[in-house]
């Protein structure tokens, strides 16, 4: 056997429709564990009964750590170990299904043939194969019971992001682009360049059996933090030196850069950009994943869950505590069982690529059962407190002297946060809600049962807390009460027309003077430039509302806008001789529309013609015009465009053509920037036929 190498037929067509793995454009046989492949191979002289196989990954292969197994022919697959079961044999070939367990190390295998009769002839080499997770095999961790879901959460490669704020929900299309190119090798290399591979490369590859682990190592990996991982976060405004956050529309070109730069950390990353490439690289490795996205979201940086934020005298928000809000913050969430902890905490587990806090030293989030955070059982691994504040934490608005470090409860509240809580339906492009999956309802007795229960297990019931405010600061009553109207449309390059409403709700007058101030932000809501402020002096007459009309004009706010399109608008309103009110809101303003059209049928290899259509909303010109373009199978890579300039209330078109290369529904993604509008998306379903 040892002179001749055998040639191998690895039966690709057959066996990657069998493990679902066909949409893998690969040369190497990628299949999935825990369920048989065939494998035909010549040049063996040998009758079949001598023949041992040795499968074995990593760089130091031992049966110990299970990272090899050597297994001769048997009659029967076995559900425990590898096997092999003889298929045919003719004069010079033999076929053989293979079988590994549910169980086994996942990644890039070497297979090899020995001959036992001839005693000391080493083993002859068939050549690689990938081996991947399988959630539709009943014995693997991920086994997702339910078909429609395997075939979103692992092989869908187009996503929607949902975005904005939970006044206004808005949505993305995401380009996952798992199957592509040289994606698989990308992620099996994210393994080999984890700080646990680092330090003991052999320990690091016996664990690649286990999806929790594998999920906490790539939510460290995702992130350039402690390890060069693919992502720098940026949450600054300032995108100088990379690709601004919102300009990404799939995860692909970051994956390619990461690698073609030699592994250097891509610039830059926000949490549905790092959220989106661990989905990407999930759903490669077979671990059904999808991206949720939490509106009002805390970020609890001393696990007291508790937020404060603090505003000065004039109203402005006062970045001064690792605390905040998000708007918004997209996580995932990944489907496995949970041995360590028991089966009523199996299924969707969250992971969070996003570095926000280190846990265990670095910058990972994750698995936290969902079944967990619903609970209260906030004791268990992995990250479950921060978690669950993300969700659930009070907030409280303080009014701070920086003078005098003076700071006084302005008001708090305990049903803020965690809202709208939104996923991508299965199957369809609708949003889904699943706030309930993490929480009972808001307000309900069992929901404040289960965050007492969560405050004992943290020991913060017994503790005294100086940071905390006082029972009679918590109980104190409002004279007035604020909100903001929104009067008018929310659009960049619009007029933002506002009104505040305050009214009195005491039987006697109140004379107040009110500070307002609108701030841009990130959607993490860091004030980043002041826009506007104004103030004015109000008197109410006993039970009386007022209204007070505001506008802030395009022009003003224009040159201060982040590409997230956010502005802050808060009211401080100082009543003489009571409490101060604190009335705010967030605002996310929409990008002019932009609209695609496929101009006749689109045919697998036919050219069709796709048109995108943008009309310039404002009275000013617009330039630096670029079209950004991409989607699987209709075309490679991304196509950019750059489109002329376009004169105040201008239409333009911009034409090109597709040949799109399979059937089936697929996505096009089109993002359009100049320099008054960044990154406007949108995305098309486009029905190849033969």
């Amino acid at each position: 056997i040892a002179a001749m190498q055998p040639s191998t037929n690895w039966h690709l067509k057959e066996n990657a429709r069998d493990h679902h793995t066909n949409k893998f454009s690969s040369k190497e046989l990628i299949v999935r564990r825990g369920q048989a492949f065939i494998v035909t191979f010549n040049g063996t002289e040998q009758p079949e009964q001598n023949l041992t196989f040795i499968a074995e990954t990593g760089p130091k292969p031992s049966k110990l750590a299970k990272t090899q197994a050597t297994f001769g022919i048997s009659s029967t697959a076995s559900k425990e170990t590898w096997s092999a079961v003889l298929q045919s044999t003719s004069s010079n070939s033999v076929s053989i299904s293979i079988s590994s367990p549910p169980n086994a190390v996942i990644g890039r295998y070497k297979l090899s043939v020995q001959s036992t009769s001839s005693g000391s002839s080493s083993p002859a080499s068939l050549g690689t194969f990938v081996l991947l997770f399988n959630p539709w095999s009943s014995g693997d961790d991920v086994f997702m019971p339910n078909k429609a879901e395997c075939e979103e959460y692992v092989l869908e490669e187009f996503g929607i992001i949902f975005a904005g704020n939970k006044n206004h929900i808005n949505s993305f299309g995401w380009n996952f682009g798992q199957f592509q190119g040289d994606i698989l090798n990308i992620c099996l290399s994210m393994l080999d360049r984890s700080l646990n591979y680092r330090q003991d490369p052999a320990t690091d590859v016996s664990h690649r059996n286990d999806p929790k682990y594998l999920g906490r190592v790539l939510s460290a990996m995702v992130n350039a933090n402690d390890d060069q991982g693919v992502l720098l976060g940026n949450w600054s405004g300032n995108y100088e030196g990379g690709k601004s956050p919102s300009s990404w529309t799939g995860s692909g070109e970051i994956l390619q850069n990461w690698k073609k730069s030699g592994f250097k950390p891509v610039r830059y990353g926000q949490c549905w950009v790092f959220a989106a490439v661990l989905t990407t690289v999930l759903r490669c490795l077979g671990i059904p994943t999808r991206t949720i996205t939490n509106f009002s979201s805390a970020h609890d940086a001393d696990r007291n869950l508790r937020v404060d934020e603090f505003y000065d005298a004039s109203g402005n928000h006062l970045d001064r505590t690792a605390d905040s809000i998000w708007n918004f913050h997209v996580w995932n969430e990944s489907w496995f069982s949970r041995s360590d902890l028991g089966p009523s905490y199996s299924g969707w587990q969250v992971l969070d690529a996003t570095p926000q806090e280190e846990s265990g030293g670095i910058y990972q989030c994750g698995p936290a059962s969902r079944n967990a955070i619903k609970e209260g059982d906030v004791d268990l691994d992995y990250d479950c407190p921060f978690v669950f504040a993300e969700v659930n934490a009070d907030c409280m608005y303080w009014n701070y002297d920086p003078a005098t470090g003076k700071k006084t409860l302005i008001f708090s509240k305990s049903t803020i946060i965690g809202q709208f809580i939104s996923t991508k339906a299965v199957g369809r492009d609708d949003r889904v809600d699943v706030t309930n999956d993490y929480k009972y309802e808001e307000g309900s007795t069992k929901e404040r049962d289960i965050f007492k229960k969560a405050r004992k297990k943290l020991g913060l019931e017994d503790k005294f807390d100086p940071t905390a405010p006082t029972p009679q600061e918590i109980d104190q009553k409002p004279d007035i009460s604020g909100n903001f109207k929104v009067a008018g449309p929310l659009e960049v390059g619009k007029d933002l027309n506002l009104i505040l409403v305050l009214a009195n709700l005491q039987p006697d007058a109140k004379t107040i003077r009110v500070n307002m101030t609108a701030w841009s932000t990130v959607y993490t809501r860091r004030p980043v430039h002041g826009i506007w402020k104004d103030s004015i002096s109000v008197t109410l007459s006993p039970k009386e509302e007022k209204q007070f009309p505001i506008k802030i004009p395009y022009t003003e706010y224009q040159q201060q806008l982040t590409t997230d399109n956010m502005i802050q608008v808060t009211a401080l309103c100082h009543v003489e001789g009571g409490i101060q009110v604190l009335v705010q809101r967030d605002i996310t303003l929409d990008n002019p529309a932009i609209d695609i059209q496929v101009l006749g049928e689109a045919k697998v290899n036919k050219e069709v013609d796709v048109e995108v259509i943008f009309t310039n909303p404002i009275d000013t010109e617009v330039t630096d015009c670029v079209l950004q373009v991409e989607g699987n199978d209709l075309l490679r890579g991304i196509l950019e465009i750059d489109v002329p300039p376009l004169k105040a209330s201008e239409k333009s078109s911009t034409k090109f053509k597709l040949i799109p290369f399979e059937t089936g529904p697929k996505h096009l993604l089109v993002n359009f920037s100049c320099d008054k509008f960044a990154d406007i998306k949108t995305f098309k379903m486009v029905n190849v036929i033969d």
